[in-house]
């Protein structure tokens, strides 16, 4: 026989056996399709009986490996579960004594691509999904609804141990969530593919994004170190200047430009579908004549957006152009962004202390603006203190229904940012938003119930109490505004007051005496408590009580803070880098400060030049006793645009030789410290004499330490005065490259010290 009848007829042979494949998968799909819509002879399903198994695993769509995938999790978890290993056989080599659980799709089944569909009827069971993560999602619905698994964290799960595992009544279960990508802000998901995936979230933070162009991509499609010097034009006008914190939206250059820059990175990640096309983070946007004609035209700043971001998708039917509707952008603009631009609408500004259509009514409107054009939303949600991760944020009660909120108005994706590193209730939180993205209409009490007496066992009740307790002290506050960049001191007349604090304390200390034989459980209790811990800290270096204020002792919970922390891997204090180390060094060495004689302690000052909102403007700032910490919100006086200049009259004269005054830096909300700051002497308050000046020993830079405080000190010969002035000179203005380039700058001074 010639080679080429012998292939001839081994193709023949294969695609008779691929037919027989197809016709007995779409026999099967007809049977459970009939069986699924009749009446079950047995509501009982016992998969496996005294160690012995009664099914066999069943996976579908064998010319590829994901059903195989979804059906190998489920062999594992009911091996886990009773110790018997089920069979994991293709369609053609199931067995015809045992029952069966099928796991996969039939072209013959209508459903929707992200659809999760579980069956039972006479003894068999079929688990289905529209896509191939729809069937996982279906696999681990079934493990965890219907056998009672449950994955608290990484490497933290419950399963159930029986050597019988029986369902006891039949189940016809369907789900389509309509959040369809769901992504939580945790390395929690992002450092363990296997937990995002039973928690249902995405294991990246962009999903199907370019990695270079994912949120505020100007300055990346046309950076200022390359473009600005040569071309100006291509960048903001601002007042008679050209600025580049964003671009200029009708610049026809501009849009070339960045429409090649597209082109190239998506020929660069071909198998990516989506490029974000958005502003850099802050609202000084074009005000040039062309596009302060058509924001006028529209009504709104995205309007100039919207049209650039269209020209640009146009281009690229094929794909998705991702823009943000934020801060100055947030309003609809009357042109409907074409069907292929994802629109990220962003809730930064949003009050937390409860839902968003009760506390942040013009975003609330905004969405429902959009909602009304498009039907491609993306939400920017934001659930975390990112000026203080480990504080506590009594916001628990907002996350339901402001997702639901958000699943009512078109939005098909959300991203929660959480604080990506562990901040407070860490594992909590992210387990409780995975659950609302999922189905945003679960019972919320019974999930943290659930969570908390399966992480912290014995101990998971009292922090239960603690959580009740703070939200209830919030909600007797209603118009605090519980802000994403706030501070603990904010709220030290409120949820945090010294009483409430001690209560708080108690609910860890019965915690950890109910686990104290269980280090590893022990372990998770000591971290759940550091919010607690950090919130006393803070109370101390504002010396709020008799219990909480700076003393030797306050040395011991730095240094258990610090050691917590380090045993459990926490390194950041904050998004801007202020790690733990820093804190608890700089914590330390203000109670140096704090402990030492100081002349100036309780002294009236006289404020020479006018502070802006912070520390209630009070002069007496600067010699109250209580410290300033690594936010602005923590007992600093704010002058903004202007110099610090203060007299503090110590009462009579006394031998001076050293002034200390402490600056903070936080350089991405416009803080700098002082580019020096000048000491002055008088004995009659009248004429004064130049003491010394003190340089910043950091100039400011593109490198400068985002988070920092900074002690401007000064040795002088021992002089007999009554009255000091302290002049600390201001940038005046955020310099050309930074994000608020034009607008005024801020120095933020504490405590003066004098001896």
């Amino acid at each position: 026989m010639k080679l080429g009848v012998l292939n001839e007829c081994y193709l023949t042979r294969m695609n008779l056996k691929n037919n027989m494949i197809k016709i007995k998968r779409l026999l099967i799909g007809l049977v459970l399709i009939h069986l699924m819509n009749s009446c079950s002879k047995s509501n009982s399903f016992k998969l496996v009986e005294n160690g012995d198994p009664n099914y066999e695993i069943v996976f579908l769509d064998s010319v590829t490996s994901h059903s195989f995938k979804s059906a190998e999790i489920l062999q594992n978890y009911l091996q886990k579960i009773s110790g018997s290993k089920l069979s994991l056989v293709d369609e053609d080599s199931q067995s015809s004594t045992k029952h069966k659980i099928y796991v996969g799709n039939f072209s013959t089944i209508n459903i929707d691509t992200h659809q999760v569909q579980i069956k039972t009827n006479n003894k068999d069971i079929m688990i289905s999904g529209g896509s191939n993560e729809a069937i996982r999602n279906g696999v681990y619905e079934f493990l965890e609804v219907y056998l009672g698994c449950k994955w608290y964290a990484p490497n933290v799960e419950y399963i159930p141990k029986m050597s019988t595992i029986n369902i006891n009544n039949e189940i016809n279960y369907s789900y389509t969530p309509k959040i369809t990508t769901r992504t939580v802000h945790s390395k929690l998901f992002y450092d363990n593919k296997k937990f995002s995936e039973q928690q249902k979230v995405t294991s990246e933070p962009f999903p199907y994004y370019v990695p270079s162009a994912r949120v505020h991509t100007f300055n990346r499609f046309i950076p200022e170190d390359k473009f600005y010097k040569s071309n100006p034009e291509y960048f903001a006008l601002r007042g008679n200047t050209r600025l580049p914190t964003q671009l200029c939206l009708t610049n026809a250059e501009v849009l070339e430009i960045v429409k090649d820059s597209v082109k190239s990175l998506f020929k660069k990640h071909s198998e990516l579908s989506v490029i974000s096309v958005s502003s850099n983070d802050n609202t000084q946007f074009c005000e040039c004549g062309n596009c302060k004609e058509i924001d006028n035209e529209e009504g709104s700043n995205a309007g100039t957006m919207i049209r650039f971001v269209n020209s640009i998708a146009q281009s690229f039917p094929e794909k998705t152009i991702s823009t943000l509707a934020y801060q100055y952008t947030r309003k609809p603009s009357k042109t409907k962004p074409l069907k292929n631009v994802l629109i990220t609408l962003c809730s930064i500004e949003c009050d937390r202390s409860g839902a968003i259509t009760d506390k942040c009514t013009d975003f609330a409107n905004d969405l429902k603006g959009w909602s009304a054009l498009t039907k491609n939303i993306r939400i920017w949600d934001y659930t975390t203190q990112f000026t203080n991760f480990l504080a506590p944020f009594p916001n628990f009660n907002t996350l339901q229904p402001n997702i639901q909120f958000f699943r009512d108005n078109n939005t098909k994706w959300v991203f929660e940012q959480h604080s990506n590193n562990p901040s407070e209730l860490f594992e909590l939180r992210s387990y409780l938003m995975a659950k609302l993205l999922w189905n945003p209409d679960v019972n919320v009490n019974n999930i943290m119930t659930e969570f908390l007496n399966g992480y912290y066992h014995e101990a998971g009740s009292f922090i239960k109490s603690y959580i009740d307790l703070i939200h209830e002290e919030l909600k007797k506050h209603p118009d605090f505004f519980l802000f994403l960049y706030g501070d603990p001191s904010q709220a030290f007349d409120g949820y945090l007051s010294p009483d409430l604090l001690k209560k708080y304390l108690t609910f860890f200390n019965n915690a950890e005496k109910a686990v104290a034989k269980k280090p590893e459980i022990l372990k998770r209790v000591k971290v759940a408590r550091l919010s607690i811990d950090y919130a006393v800290l803070e109370a101390c270096r504002k010396n709020i009580s008799d219990e909480f204020t700076i003393s030797e002792k306050t040395k011991t919970l730095v240094e258990n803070f610090m050691s917590v922390c380090e045993e459990a891997n926490i390194m950041l204090m904050n998004e801007m880098g202020y790690t733990v180390s820093d804190y608890g060094n700089a914590y330390l060495k203000s109670i140096q400060v704090a402990l030492q004689p100081n002349l100036a302690t309780g002294k009236k000052v006289k404020l020479i030049t006018k502070p802006r909102k912070y520390s209630n403007e009070n002069p007496q700032t600067l010699t109250d006793g209580a410290l300033g910490g690594s936010n602005f919100y923590s007992n600093w006086l704010g002058f903004e645009g202007n110099n610090l200049e203060a007299i503090i009259n110590l009462e009579n004269k006394k031998e001076i030789k050293y002034i200390s005054t402490s600056f903070l830096q936080v350089t991405n909300h416009i803080v700098f410290f002082p580019k020096k700051v000048t000491y002055y002497g008088s004995v009659d308050g009248k004429v004064y004499s130049k003491l010394g000046e003190v340089l910043n020993e950091y100039p400011l830079s593109k490198k400068s330490k985002v988070n920092d405080i900074q002690y401007f000190n000064l040795n002088i010969h021992p002089s007999e005065l009554q009255f000091v002035k302290i002049k600390a000179e201001n940038h005046i203005n955020a310099p050309y490259w930074h994000h608020a380039a034009g607008l005024p700058s801020w120095i933020f001074a504490d405590e003066v010290i004098i001896n």
